[in-house]
Parts: C-alpha cells; structure tokens; sequence
C-alpha cells in the first residue's frame, strides 16, 4: 500500500519567497506547500526555511534545484487543474 503525502499550504505572500528548503538534509525543496507531519526524506519536523530559487541556484546542489524547478511546475499543473475544474462548475 502506497502512502499519498499530504501538505499544508503556503499561502504566497509578496514579502515571503515561495520555496520552504528543509534545513536539516538540504534536500527537499517545496514550492508553496510543506509536507506533513513531517520532511519525507529525514522526517525534520518545522525544519523548512523559505528561499528565492535564485538563492537556492546560489548554494543549492544541482539535485535541489532540480527539485526546485520540479515543485513549481507541479504546483502550476494544480493551479491549471483546479482551475479548469472550477470553470466547470
């Protein structure tokens, strides 16, 4: 049996960068959204720092911002479909 990850959602705010870094294995980046209870990959509970992706480029390792990129555009392919669906409504 697979276990879905459930998150909580970060509000984007002007003043606030949209990535959360998990701070404790510095590599698990989350855009908009930290998971819960806790990290998937070290299990670091309230470990999560918010950054810019142009911070994460500056001392991130090539995995990360990888990742990085992978979580916005996961999070745009939510924001299109729940979008669409509530078009539908």
């Amino acid at each position: 049996m697979s276990v879905t990850q459930a998150f909580w959602s970060v509000p984007p705010r002007a003043e606030e960068p949209a990535y959360r870094v998990c701070m404790s294995c510095l590599s698990e980046v989350f855009y908009l959204k930290v998971p819960m209870p806790d990290c998937p990959t070290c299990h670091g509970v309230s470990t999560y720092e918010a950054f810019t992706i142009e911070a994460i480029r500056d001392w991130g390792t090539e995995e990360l911002i990888a990742r990085a990129g992978l979580a916005q555009q996961e999070a745009d392919r939510e924001a299109a479909l729940a979008a669409s669906v509530k078009s539908a409504d």
